[in-house]
């Protein structure tokens, strides 16, 4: 009986508190119109639907076995999570518009699937992000890794943050490792654990697809996520996005300056070229100081806006 009397007293107060609150409100407001509109938001709220998962699908052109054990229910975590990711997902739709006619042709030229520029996206979010770890810009290259694909990381240079350089190095490193594992799916996978971990993966537990291993739970789910995303960003508005032209960044316009020798000042180099150092740096984030060494015999490229 004594439990039971505390939990009127609870409601008897919660709803004197309540109404003396929405009573403060609505004499500050001193207007009907405003008692009205605030009863019908009261009753109203946003639909929350679950994303559909799709009857089939495929992956760098391999089938995805929905009808395996998780494989549906993994995947249709991921598509809750980048629906309702609202921020994170429309920058992601916001910035693909500026960066993927710069990553398709790339992927093309190199031979590797399109689907693949979505693994930029889940590694930086097409961002020049740095991990905790220090793998840094859009393909999330390590310092010690980056120069076994052709990138120059030196004090005034950081081709991890170069856009093309950083997707053609990356294509290197997925052509490497399909190679190896006859699977671009294995390949994806690799790109997050590394091709020896995968490699042991696959021996320790006599399994040969990624959708058969047990693995840690962010390359679990790091296929996934892909695979999620890929069908928000290509159908955005089946998942609640809608994005107009206006809405979208558009790619950066610019030239190319040749540039063979030492730059004392990347300051006063903008404004000779009719730009500032804002926007030179910008639009050429590899240039990590603010002068520019080259080395003898180099040449290098600069953007800069027309």
């Amino acid at each position: 009986m004594a439990s039971s009397s505390i939990v009127i007293n609870s409601k008897i107060l919660v709803s004197v508190v309540l109404f003396l609150g929405a009573g403060a409100w609505f004499s500050s407001t001193s207007s009907a119109s405003r008692v009205s509109e605030f009863a019908d938001l009261s009753k109203r709220h946003a639909p929350v639907i679950s994303p559909t998962v799709p009857g089939a699908l495929t992956l760098f052109g391999e089938p995805v076995p929905l009808k395996d054990f998780g494989v549906r229910e993994a995947l249709d975590r991921e598509l809750v999570v980048n629906t309702y990711r609202h921020s994170s997902t429309i920058l992601y739709l916001k910035r693909a518009a500026r960066w993927f006619p710069v990553i398709e042709p790339i992927l093309e030229e190199e031979g590797v699937p399109l689907d693949f520029k979505y693994l930029s996206v889940i590694e930086s979010g097409l961002s020049q992000v740095v991990s905790p770890a220090g793998a840094s810009g859009f393909w999330q290259f390590m310092k010690r890794t980056a120069p076994e694909y052709g990138l120059e990381v030196s004090e005034t240079v950081d081709e991890r943050y170069h856009v093309e350089k950083s997707t053609r190095a990356a294509c290197a490193y997925l052509k490497e490792a399909q190679e190896k594992f006859g699977s671009w799916v294995l390949a994806a996978a690799s790109y997050n654990m590394g091709k020896s971990g995968v490699s042991k993966a696959l021996e320790s537990q006599q399994v040969s697809t990624y959708w058969d291993l047990h693995l840690n739970s962010e390359t679990a789910r790091y296929v996934y996520r892909m695979l999620a995303l890929r069908e928000v960003m290509q159908s955005p508005e089946l998942y609640g996005f809608h994005l107009g032209r206006q809405d979208v960044y558009a790619p950066l316009e610019c030239r190319q300056v040749e540039v063979k020798s030492d730059i004392e000042n990347l300051a006063e180099f903008a404004i000779s070229e009719g730009t500032t150092l804002r926007e030179l740096k910008t639009m050429n984030p590899w240039l990590r100081a603010d002068d520019f060494e080259v080395p003898e015999g180099r040449t290098y490229w600069i953007s800069v806006p027309f």
